[in-house]
């Protein structure tokens, strides 16, 4: 479907949000695994998004690169820090281009737009045409983070979320939201139900990096976390169902 053609009509959606960036993590694509991409996992969260967009929520991704490369580790162990984050920023292009495969396998029209201009295999960034994607019902994965080094793909995210005028960052983890403490590793360890943008920056808890907490803050986006990997997850917490930990003011 070009561009150009019409627009088709899709249902009104239920939650209080419309439009929404999803940040998942690489090691979320691990499944199992020590490493790498399992495509079994990859179809999976590929439901979970299908769903969503059915649903007539307009949704963009953005996928960090960890369970292939991880630029800061390198960097620790004596590679240069910006050839590193370089390096990481072609795992996360690995990393969508498996999401799309997913995501297509299931029905849902996407698109992938790299922060680094590779024509042969996606689109480059262009906000506008993103925004139109996600107008027809398209999945538009933002790749490559922002594109230079020294920022995190939790920076890319919530960078992403801003330019596309989304109404919350959505940050899939494998806990149903934000702890003191790692729950599982420590089973008294404290679920917030809601957090303000400050509460996460002087406790540090580990929500995103401060840089991406504060870009948020200034845009006043909530920030939602909750399990990407329970079955169901991400529609319920998109209806305002689920259980989550919600960073900021919400809807």
């Amino acid at each position: 479907m070009s561009d150009d053609s019409e627009d088709i009509i899709r249902p009104v959606p239920s939650g209080p949000y419309r439009r929404v960036l999803l940040k998942i993590s690489g090691e979320a694509l691990m499944g199992s695994q020590n490493y790498g991409i399992d495509m079994e996992t990859a179809e999976r969260i590929a439901g979970e998004v299908g769903q969503a967009v059915n649903a007539g929520y307009e949704l963009c991704l953005v996928i960090g690169g960890g369970n292939i490369f991880r630029g800061l580790s390198a960097a620790a162990k004596g590679m240069d820090r910006a050839a590193a984050d370089y390096m990481g920023m072609l795992a996360t292009i690995m990393n969508a281009l498996a999401m799309q495969t997913a995501l297509e396998r299931s029905g849902v029209p996407t698109r992938v737009q790299s922060a680094i201009p590779m024509m042969t295999i996606c689109e480059p960034y262009i906000r506008r045409r993103a925004i139109r994607h996600m107008e027809k019902g398209r999945v538009v994965i933002f790749a490559a983070g922002t594109g230079n080094p020294f920022f995190t793909t939790d920076t890319a995210a919530a960078l992403r979320a801003a330019e596309m005028g989304c109404e919350a960052l959505f940050k899939g983890t494998q806990v149903d939201g934000v702890y003191d403490d790692d729950p599982r590793k420590n089973p008294n360890a404290k679920r917030f139900e809601s957090l303000d943008y400050i509460d996460v920056l002087a406790k540090d808890l580990k929500v995103m990096d401060a840089s991406a907490v504060t870009l948020m803050r200034d845009n006043q986006i909530p920030i939602v976390v909750f399990n990407i990997l329970e079955t169901g997850g991400l529609a319920n917490v998109l209806d305002g169902k689920g259980v989550s930990t919600v960073v900021g003011k919400p809807a």
